[in-house]
């Protein structure tokens, strides 16, 4: 990472937020209302919560055991995706959906996945866009008091390449996540120690230092090269967002956080180590219901591992890592680890699923009234191929989401798949569809989120099965 990029997530862990508690990043953008229209909603009428989740599988899957081999709504699920059984019916798998501009690209596909932008494979030489939940964010940002939460495998934003978070600002900056349980907890529901005046004198300091370092980093400006000069303007902005983050803090001084029962909390006050893949990734989702339960927040992204690394599951005999596992050279022995890793990722997914279904809102469930995408931005991770994508959309019928299907944009599905190891090969490097878009995913999300949006990057349209 590039000192600059240090130094700005320096500023922002240590200074900035050290003085608003645990780490997470909640900005509010330049394209959010004004701080008068973001703080609580004291009259606005309230309607039915629109949430959306972003769940990043890293380094594609089995595809020989992933692939649904059947279009439409009479599919079965595949070996991997049998966990989902229980919500086939709240569900649409895909086949064949790709980011036109990551084909060809090996190590991108976690930071593009979100935000379809070109980027630079050898390293980010072009700045990244905004990614979709960012978007969203600016709309559901006036009813909580987190305009969005980002959570990762590992904290911080990465590196080039090897992105830790799936959220990029309007300018592209990567918005750092937070990995830990017991942090996330603390920032979302914890009260000050020293009350809200205390908080507020923090709020302050950090203020007084970020103007500071925001006069410095300006004065630097004059005299420098033009790759300097680009790092030392994606710092600013950087900074940016840190300092509209403090403000959106400020608005919300007033108004206490959400009050939990003794049990619960005490439950996330446990250190849950990752070596326990399956009590981390349920505890992990547990934290994104009881947000939305208590509506701290409706949007949220969770990288569950990245390019390069993603968790062991001992508990299932699996002791390599998933990039290991993905570089299978169709070994039988390292493909079958592969397959019962990727069911046992679709098993958490499921029980995330089972929660949302599980709490009850104004008649409906909370999965009724949340988007859920999970998938990769990679499908064939031994080679690198990035067609094809492993992706799944759940929830959302409060919002208009139409489900129990199979869109197979191979054009593959009426006479089958083989599904060996050429054939999903063949599948994973070039698409057989161009208008199969993942950004017509996102863009359907986003206009159900109520995001004004005509298209989204190199969106083609919305998806009419989804409704």
């Amino acid at each position: 990472m590039s000192n600059i990029r240090s130094q700005r997530w320096l500023l922002d862990r240590r200074h900035a937020l050290r003085g608003l508690g645990a780490i997470i990043a909640l900005p509010l953008l330049d394209a959010m209302c004004p701080l008068s229209a973001a703080a609580p909603p004291a009259a606005e009428t309230a309607a039915k919560p629109r949430r959306s989740v972003f769940v990043y599988i890293p380094n594609g899957v089995n595809g020989m055991t992933w692939q649904v081999k059947k279009p439409g709504r009479g599919f079965e699920l595949s070996t991997a995706l049998a966990p989902l059984a229980a919500h086939r019916d709240a569900l649409t798998v895909f086949s064949g959906l790709h980011h036109p501009n990551g084909i060809g690209s090996a190590h991108v596909c976690a930071d593009l996945w979100l935000t379809g932008a070109k980027l630079d494979d050898k390293g980010r030489s072009a700045r990244n866009s905004v990614s979709c939940d960012q978007l969203m964010a600016e709309v559901t940002s006036r009813q909580t008091r987190f305009a969005s939460l980002e959570l990762s495998i590992t904290a911080g934003v990465g590196q080039p390449n090897n992105t830790t978070t799936l959220a990029f600002s309007r300018d592209g900056v990567p918005l750092p996540a937070e990995e830990n349980p017991r942090t996330v907890f603390n920032r979302l529901f914890v009260p000050d120690p020293g009350g809200a005046k205390a908080e507020e004198e923090r709020l302050k300091t950090g203020r007084s230092i970020l103007d500071s370092v925001l006069g410095a980093a300006k004065s630097l400006r004059r005299g420098l090269g033009s790759e300097d000069y680009s790092k030392l303007d994606e710092y600013l902005h950087a900074v940016r967002d840190v300092e509209q983050r403090t403000e959106r803090l400020e608005s919300w001084l007033d108004v206490p956080k959400p009050v939990l029962g003794k049990a619960e909390s005490d439950r996330f006050q446990r250190n849950v180590p990752k070596a326990q893949a399956g009590e981390y990734y349920r505890t992990m989702y547990d934290l994104i219901v009881l947000a939305f339960r208590t509506d701290v927040t409706r949007v949220v992204t969770y990288l569950s591992g990245s390019e390069g690394v993603g968790l062991a599951i001992p508990e299932i005999g699996i002791s390599q890592q998933r990039h290991s596992l993905s570089h299978h050279n169709c070994d039988p022995e390292i493909l079958d680890r592969l397959t019962r890793c990727d069911a046992f990722l679709m098993q958490q997914f499921a029980y995330f699923l089972d929660q949302l279904k599980a709490v009850k809102e104004d008649g409906e469930s909370l999965l009724d009234r949340t988007m859920v995408l999970t998938g990769s931005g990679m499908s064939y991770g031994h080679g690198h191929g990035n067609a094809n994508l492993p992706i799944i959309l759940a929830g959302g019928s409060g919002l208009g989401l139409k489900h129990g299907q199979h869109l197979d944009y191979n054009r593959m599905g009426v006479a089958g798949y083989a599904l060996d190891n050429d054939e999903w090969h063949s599948l994973s490097f070039k698409p057989k569809n161009g208008d199969a878009r993942l950004s017509n995913v996102l863009l359907t999300m986003l206009q159900k989120m109520e995001v004004n949006a005509a298209r989204f990057v190199d969106s083609l349209g919305p998806v009419a099965e989804l409704g």
